[in-house]
């Protein structure tokens, strides 16, 4: 009885975009209004005007429940159709503790959705991710391939693991919320970008959850296994592209900067050995470069909050490993094949410490706490 009060004051409103609905929405509405579930917040995306009976109906049931039908046209995608539920939550309710997101093709029931609002309740702080169990000989399997290997991409670009990444039943805390409403991603990508947003600035708290699907001629979806999938991974490709222009630029500073050493001492210490010269630059050079790159990488490749002391000493030390593995490595095959071609040696072993580099600073350098996803109870079947 005390959990029932206790939730009855809290205000969390489920958002569902939904675009071309059929009847799974008045059914999964009818649910909510036998349960009293709500406020119900839904965002017709342009649906066409052969839907409005289905949204009349609609609205009717969510009026009881103290929700909203917002309506537009034409199509704007998934992504805009939640920022837009977002951006009325801000403006009408802000005594919410944030709201939930569920999609409206029957994929996520009442009881999962319930769970979700309890988990948001008990972490008011966290983003809450209702997390399906993927076994390949039950789900269509471009929806098992692509969310395994995009799970996979998104852990190493992220440093954050998680085990669902294309779920749309989330627990969104209401200050989280709005700084989502000015993220980038109109359609399906927004999903992963709020995942991206998510990564060491809140903790995740993983939900498991059913997975619903129907037979393949009667499940229908939206998603296009083409265009969204390269507007998922433009995003995904996006942060490590800054990595690697962060580091392309650093040595092309470095270089540079060797030159200019170089030539001012030339001109004013003419009598100075040409190798202490050229040793004096070396470590100049890569001294100021390597500054650059951390207060690069520190502000805008990982955005990271760790302190800078710390984090800058953290660097350092990954400097100075990376470079006696490079060096080690290379001498260790040229070693073992003599006849080896150094260069190309050396390129393979800087390439793959390069990726690795990424992986370590992106989880132990830059990385102000660890983020560790944590599990509430299975919802009740």
């Amino acid at each position: 009885m005390e959990k029932d009060e206790t939730q009855k004051t809290v205000l969390i409103p489920i958002v569902i975009p939904s675009y071309e609905p059929d009847d799974r929405l008045i059914a999964l509405l009818r649910d909510f209004d036998a349960r009293d579930m709500g406020p119900v917040i839904i965002v017709n995306d342009g649906s066409s005007e052969e839907y409005d009976q289905i949204f009349n109906e609609a609205s009717s049931i969510i009026a009881r429940l103290g929700g909203k039908l917002i309506s537009y046209r034409p199509n704007r995608g998934k992504g805009r159709a939640l920022k837009t539920a977002f951006e009325y939550i801000k403006d009408n309710l802000p005594g919410a503790l944030g709201c939930v997101t569920a999609d409206s093709d029957g994929q996520h029931t009442p009881d999962c959705i319930a769970s979700i609002k309890d988990a948001l309740t008990a972490h008011p702080g966290n983003l809450i991710l209702g997390v399906r169990e993927f076994k390949k000989s039950e789900i269509p399997w471009k929806s098992w391939y692509g969310n395994n290997i995009t799970i996979k991409v998104f852990a190493y670009v992220s440093g954050m693991k998680v085990n669902d990444t294309q779920s749309g039943l989330r627990g969104i805390p209401f200050r989280f919320m709005t700084e989502l409403i000015g993220c980038r991603g109109e359609r399906f990508e927004f999903e992963t970008q709020m995942l991206l947003e998510c990564a060491g600035r809140y903790d995740l708290t993983e939900v498991p959850i059913k997975t619903v699907y129907d037979s393949k001629e009667n499940h229908q979806t939206h998603f296009n296994p083409v265009k969204d999938s390269i507007r998922i991974y433009r995003l995904l490709g996006r942060k490590f592209l800054r990595y690697a222009c962060a580091s392309l630029s650093s040595f092309l500073l470095d270089i540079l900067l060797f030159q200019l050493i170089v030539v001012s001492m030339e001109k004013t210490l003419p009598l100075m050995e040409a190798a202490a010269i050229a040793a004096t630059a070396t470590v100049g050079a890569r001294i100021i470069s390597c500054v650059y790159n951390y207060l690069i990488n520190y502000r805008f490749v990982f955005n990271s909050r760790a302190s800078r002391v710390v984090s800058l000493t953290k660097y350092a030390l990954l400097a100075v490993i990376q470079m006696s593995l490079s060096a080690a490595l290379v001498a260790l095959i040229v070693y073992i094949f003599p006849g080896c071609w150094k260069a190309l040696v050396k390129c393979i072993i800087d390439t793959a410490l390069f990726f690795l580099s990424y992986t370590v600073q992106q989880k132990i350098v830059f990385r102000a706490s660890e983020k560790k996803p944590s599990n509430t109870t299975t919802p009740d079947n």
